[in-house]
């Protein structure tokens, strides 16, 4: 079993429930549900939530572990959201927000429109994107979504890299 699982997982200021294999987590800057696994039992405390397995098998084992730290990403994203920042380079490059998709002109023929997903909170400040959401797994994903239109390249450095990233760049031909 894992040991992430061992100990019961602290609760805070959100408040924790699990009815009807779904388990839901209440806070200040929002509400997340997650489908529980049925190898999975989940108990909620005086001294916080425990995660365990049901049966003794493999997938429960693992699964164990894997709950236990979906859950203490829940409980963290609704205390503070998670926040990830895109940083667009490049000559013409641009992005605006129109509604609820995000338009990006990185030197294609035409515009890339991508709709927002719901549970995410998008600003645009110049050439900086803003991801803000209580769920971490929504803001990687539409993160990773938006950076894969266009990544960073390692001659000039045009392209999205995230503000934690380092972008490698490599030399390019010399001339003789």
């Amino acid at each position: 079993m894992s040991r992430l699982a061992k100990k019961p997982i602290a609760i805070g200021k959100a408040e924790v429930s699990v009815a009807g294999g779904t388990l839901t987590v209440k806070g200040a800057k929002g509400t997340l549900a997650k489908r529980v696994h049925p190898t999975i039992s989940i108990t909620v405390g005086a001294e916080g939530v425990s995660v365990a397995p049901k049966e003794n098998s493999r997938l429960a084992r693992a699964l164990t572990g894997t709950f236990a730290s979906h859950l203490k990403n829940m409980i963290a994203g609704v205390e503070t959201p998670y926040v990830k920042k895109l940083i667009l380079e490049g000559v013409g490059y641009r992005v605006e927000l129109k509604g609820k998709e995000l338009v990006l002109s990185v030197g294609f023929s035409h515009p890339v429109k991508l709709p927002i997903p719901e549970d995410v909170a998008v600003t645009v400040e110049k050439n900086v994107i803003t991801f803000a959401s209580p769920n971490k797994e929504s803001v990687g994903q539409f993160s990773a979504v938006v950076r894969r239109v266009k990544p960073p390249e390692p001659y000039l450095g045009k392209g999205m890299h995230y503000d934690t990233e380092v972008v490698r760049r490599k030399q390019g031909k010399k001339v003789v």
